[in-house]
């Protein structure tokens, strides 16, 4: 069987794309995962290594960006983030379907490297939600919540233009949203499924 392949999930901070993928890997345990990012910043408290991000040092990210050990990678605020060919294909490895949760940076990015994957995109079903969400998380100053808001309106612009996603998903309401995700995947899920459940 050709290995499964991956799903990319991209949307603005506040579309609920977390949410949703998280409902996925709880639904379907033995189907999907999150393919685990490398990261230069410092891990937070309760993070563990190779759980929330593999976090390695900015020479090290260096190095393996020089030898092509990345599908793609994006500097924020001073700290450099990138998925690894080696996490994506130890996922497929195990006979499961990846989730890479990558911004539209990202998606760019990995569309260069020709990854059989399938694009989702999440949207908010405006920009007034979409700050409301993020006002209500009360973690940021006002200062990083209109950088956060300046960079959701180009995300949008980016997935809102034809041909960059196979699918867009509207996150009004969180349980319809999911059903129209599980949707899409399905025929991917029954595949895994029918796949490990083979004799």
């Amino acid at each position: 069987m050709a290995l499964p392949r991956p799903v990319v999930i991209c949307g603005p901070s506040g579309s609920g794309k977390s949410t949703l993928y998280n409902k996925l890997l709880k639904e379907f345990p033995g189907v999907f995962q999150l393919s685990v990012s490398h990261t230069t910043r410092q891990p937070r408290p309760g993070e563990l290594n190779g759980r929330e991000y593999h976090f390695i040092n900015r020479d090290q990210f260096q190095e393996n960006i020089k030898q092509g050990d990345f599908l793609e990678w994006a500097e924020f605020s001073g700290n450099i983030y990138g998925t690894s060919k080696k996490a994506l294909e130890e996922v497929q490895s195990n006979n499961m379907i990846p989730i890479l949760d990558i911004d539209t940076q990202g998606v760019r990015n990995v569309k260069k490297a020709s990854l059989e994957a399938v694009y989702i995109f999440i949207k908010p079903p405006n920009i007034d939600v979409l700050e409301k969400r993020l006002r209500s998380r009360k973690t940021e100053t006002e200062e990083a919540l209109q950088k956060r808001l300046s960079a959701a309106m180009s995300e949008l612009e980016y997935g809102l233009k034809p041909g960059n996603f196979q699918h867009i998903i509207t996150n009004d309401d969180l349980d319809v949203a999911y059903e129209k995700l599980k949707g899409i995947l399905i025929k991917m899920i029954d595949e895994v499924k029918n796949e490990q459940y083979k004799p």
